[in-house]
């Protein structure tokens, strides 16, 4: 039987659990997505997210990874990456993906209050300068150490419950010099009204 992407997240101990809570019956016909082609314009737009890898062991570690709108690509109908950024250097993430392909990325918007959630496997490719040039942003100062490459299995957006709106410093200062530039321009308009008079 073909697994479907529901099933990534929902295991038969999280069935259980939903049975055991009584919330089985809401998420039994539930569908999650796999192609990236309808979150392909959320994706261009985020500047962070976090990556969650484990160890062989099964030790979790989630790594925050930004950078400018668009510096997550989606190169596939089921696959994301990006270029790594040198940081500091601990290697967690690289040392989990060499013995355990299981990831997970959290993406979360809080000017719109809105997150996806995605399952799959990735991979660290090292030396492909290429590569790593073709994902690199345009002007951006960072040095890439490697690239990641994420496969898509199941992708899921939650409701916006209990997530604070927040706005990014760069639009809010663009809102603002917006705003000033029309009031001097209404100023300029009334003083010569004034002057006509």
């Amino acid at each position: 039987m073909t697994q479907r992407p529901v099933d990534v997240a929902f295991t038969p101990a999280v069935k259980a659990a939903q049975v055991r809570k009584g919330s089985r019956a809401i998420y039994e016909g539930m569908e999650m997505g796999q192609s990236l082609d309808d979150l392909a314009a959320f994706i261009a737009s985020v500047r962070s997210f976090y990556l969650a890898t484990a160890s062989k062991e099964g030790q979790p570690y989630i790594q925050h990874r930004g950078g400018p709108p668009g510096f997550l690509h989606v190169v596939g109908e089921r696959q994301l990456a990006f270029a790594d950024f040198k940081g500091n250097r601990q290697f967690i993430t690289t040392g989990n993906l060499s013995e355990n392909p299981r990831a997970y990325i959290f993406l979360m918007d809080y000017a719109h209050r809105q997150r996806i959630k995605i399952w799959g496997t990735a991979r660290a490719v090292e030396g492909d300068a290429a590569l790593e040039q073709s994902l690199m942003p345009e002007g951006y100062r960072a040095l890439p150490e490697q690239v990641i490459l994420f496969d898509v299995e199941a992708w899921d957006s939650n409701c916006p419950q209990h997530i604070p709106q927040m706005f990014h410093a760069d639009d809010v200062h663009q809102a603002i010099d917006q705003r000033d530039a029309r009031i001097a321009e209404l100023e300029n308009e009334l003083a010569a009204l004034l002057g006509a008079e």
